[in-house]
């Protein structure tokens, strides 16, 4: 593979202005989530101590093995919702390694409203465990919560994809005959007693853990029996009597190190073999990724640049170079690695889209993994590409997609607008893993591109009643809307509404990409079968 000839001059003034203004975005995007991670009310923290229990962080510390990676999902999950006061809904999830093995880690967090569940917290639990399913990952789950935030009960417990949901998967992942453990440091309250009753292991911490379907005083109100939390649920009575719990532990230290050593004797997985070579270095620096990426979500950028500050030694093998030239296409290594990438370098023609499906089809044929990285406003529009059949070409591309058998990979580096985002793989499309830069955007259209529309639709309703509106009344109708679709485009927004599975700093994305690749292998990659391709 040739290495990629960076055009770009790193000394100007534009690369440097860049870089200063995408640094800075940088910085706040990981002070959001350092504050999310370890900045909580002095007697949230108080209360955690005087119950003998750690924070939920160090008891990630505790568990993974030393020196070892963590990815974690959707940190800023909640972050615009329940007016700031769930940070990170509550729960933290990701891949780690435990005993050697990579794990999925499902850990509620005591320091947040008791661990209760809110709405987002189902969801990024339901997720990580969609995750664990989709990459046959073992699980291990951290129990410690108040159970679900009774006043949002309507949008916890009744639907598909609510609460009932995380035991379902629980239940699918035994059925596949992926291991789980839960480690119980405090209440399993209600259905969350199904997560222990549902692992193929559990420990229970004397003194703090607890599961029961009803706690004392529910029980009290239901049936009138007076008991206390250990006679009702706790170490000893489960590990002794009712045998829901396995391992008794008399501290959390216990209990982690005997979870540690239960997933020591996991078996391990035979990885799905593709190509792959030692690893290597980008041969241009990621951090130059700043000054790549345009001040304005509206300007372009070639994605070459991007691509040669993500894969190893900044080769390139490109697909079709001369034909089809807004969507790039071709091979890389990453991680040592192959895969295929598809890049947006403008709006996706009839022919991008034909060479984009060709190429996906040619990935799934030799089992190379797609990464996709979206900078894409849309399919091109208009009479001449409605002629020449832009719709058909586009809908090619997203049955190529949906039905693609490899495992796929999504990063938003800058805009992801319409139709584009579904060609480029997005959430609905199963990639395993999807990813956002801080400043990237998502939305069916650009801010200004929806203004404009809605302000010329209340143009043409009044004109046929005879009204001419004034440019101050456009711009009453405009401004608005401009401003909440900037504000539920952002990154901010997405992640918070786990529309990803978190926001990455663009030089963390290489590592990100490489611990997803390795995961994704667990699972066999099969023959892909396709639907019907207009032609």
């Amino acid at each position: 593979m040739k290495r990629i000839e960076s055009r770009l001059n790193t000394a100007s003034a534009e690369f440097q202005a860049n870089a200063a203004h995408n640094r800075k975005i940088a910085e706040a995007f990981k002070a959001k989530q350092h504050a999310v991670r370890h900045t909580r009310p002095e007697r949230d923290i108080q209360r955690l101590q005087a119950q003998n229990k750690m924070f939920v962080r160090d008891r990630l510390k505790q568990l993974l093995d030393p020196g070892t990676p963590f990815l974690e999902f959707s940190s800023l999950a909640a972050n615009e919702t329940y007016d700031g006061d769930v940070p990170g809904a509550g729960v933290v999830t990701g891949i780690g390694i435990v005993s050697g093995r990579e794990v999925l880690i499902n850990a509620g967090d005591a320091s947040v409203k008791g661990g209760a569940w809110y709405p987002l917290s189902v969801k990024k639990t339901v997720r990580a465990l969609d995750i664990a399913i989709e990459n046959r990952l073992p699980v291990v789950h951290l129990c410690d919560s108040a159970g679900g935030f009774l006043p949002l009960q309507a949008e916890l417990f009744a639907d598909k994809y609510y609460a009932g949901r995380i035991f379902r998967n629980q239940c699918i992942l035994s059925k596949m005959g992926v291991q789980q453990v839960a480690i119980v440091l405090g209440h399993c309250t209600a259905g969350g007693a199904y997560v222990p009753g549902l692992s193929d292991y559990n420990v229970i911490v004397r003194g703090t853990g607890a599961i029961f379907l009803a706690g004392p005083p529910l029980v009290k109100a239901a049936t009138g029996e007076d008991v206390t939390v250990d006679e009702l649920g706790g170490c000893d009575m489960h590990t002794s009597i009712s045998g829901t719990a396995d391992y008794p532990a008399s501290s959390e230290e216990e209990a982690i190190a005997i979870a540690r050593d239960i997933v020591g004797q996991f078996k391990r997985p035979d990885k799905t073999r593709i190509e792959w070579q030692p690893p290597e270095a980008p041969y241009y620096d990621p951090a130059e990724l700043y000054g790549v990426l345009p001040r304005d979500i509206k300007a372009q950028f070639d994605m070459r640049e991007a691509m040669a500050r993500l894969v190893d030694g900044s080769r390139f093998h490109e697909y079709q170079p001369n034909y089809g030239k807004t969507l790039i296409c071709g091979y890389a290594h990453l991680w040592g690695y192959k895969i295929g990438i598809l890049a947006n370098n403008g709006v996706l023609f009839n022919d991008s889209a034909l060479k984009g499906t060709h190429f996906i089809e040619l990935c799934n044929q030799n089992r190379t993994p797609i990464l996709f990285l979206q900078n894409i406003t849309g399919f091109m529009v208009g009479k001449e590409y409605e002629q020449r059949g832009i719709t058909k070409d586009g809908a090619k591309m997203i049955m190529a997609v949906s039905c693609s058998e490899v495992p796929k990979f999504t990063v938003m580096c800058h805009g992801s607008f319409g139709a584009g985002n579904y060609g480029m793989s997005g959430r609905a499309f199963d990639s395993r893993f999807l990813f956002s830069w801080p400043q990237s955007q998502i939305s069916v259209m650009g801010a200004e591109q929806a203004a404009n529309t809605l302000a010329d639709v209340k143009i043409r309703q009044l004109a046929r009643h005879g009204k001419q509106l004034t440019a101050e009344e456009i711009a009453a109708i405009r401004e608005p809307v401009v401003a909440e679709f900037k504000r539920k485009s952002s990154a901010y927004y997405s992640t918070s509404e786990i529309w990803d599975d978190g926001i990455l700093d663009p030089v963390d994305t290489r590592n990100a990409l490489g611990i997803a690749l390795s995961a994704s292998l667990n699972t066999p990659i099969g023959d892909p079968r396709y639907g019907i391709f207009r032609m």
